[in-house]
């Protein structure tokens, strides 16, 4: 038998940490285009249908259009800086995004929360392997991406530790690449973490 640790027994190990945490694990074929539990395409970084769900109950008091202009706001990009939407999306998480919506003929003003703070078992946590997303002709898979209410909050970019090239600085440059290939997902803040 083999004592030879490899990046997909990595991948494993982690995956099992994760699970004996409470996240729930996908494997990123399976919910993507023409995959058995499909419900996003390879262009989208968001998981619009779990998001909505999970706004619709934390913020029960929000009516629909409110939820619907919450995601439109976390959905759009306010500034071609990275850094600028990272804060954008920070203080979304953090202190809730303000929406208006008319109710009784007046329009109202109310805050939606991405995450329940005060209830943690009322958000959804996901992990993710393999995921794969296709942006401006570039095609690229994080190892594992942590979702949180169909959020994308963290990235684990994975290495072989018996590969002498296998790196912390490669780990960063591929993470680099994600941020000028792929910078959708990071857009939204995403956490990166390298092993």
């Amino acid at each position: 038998m083999s004592n030879i640790i490899t990046e997909s027994i990595i991948e494993e190990k982690g995956l099992k940490i994760l699970k004996e945490l409470g996240y729930t694990l996908l494997h990123g074929p399976d919910i993507s285009e023409g995959g058995k539990h499909e419900e996003r395409k390879y262009s989208e970084v968001i998981l619009a249908g779990r998001l909505r769900q999970a706004l619709e109950r934390i913020n029960p008091k929000v009516p629909k259009e409110g939820i619907t202009e919450a995601m439109r706001k976390v959905q759009r990009s306010e500034s071609q800086n990275l850094l600028n939407n990272n804060q954008q999306f920070h203080n979304f998480l953090v202190n809730g995004i303000e929406v208006e919506y008319k109710k009784d003929g007046k329009i109202k003003g109310d805050k939606v929360w991405l995450v329940d703070f005060e209830k943690v078992k009322n958000n959804e946590f996901l992990a993710i392997n393999q995921l794969t997303i296709l942006e401006n002709n570039h095609n690229r898979r994080p190892d594992i991406l942590i979702f949180i209410n169909g959020l994308p909050l963290a990235l684990f970019e994975l290495k072989n530790p018996a590969d002498q090239d296998a790196t912390m600085s490669n780990a960063f440059k591929q993470v680099e690449t994600y941020k000028v290939e792929i910078s959708s997902l990071l857009y939204l803040g995403t956490m990166n973490l390298l092993f």
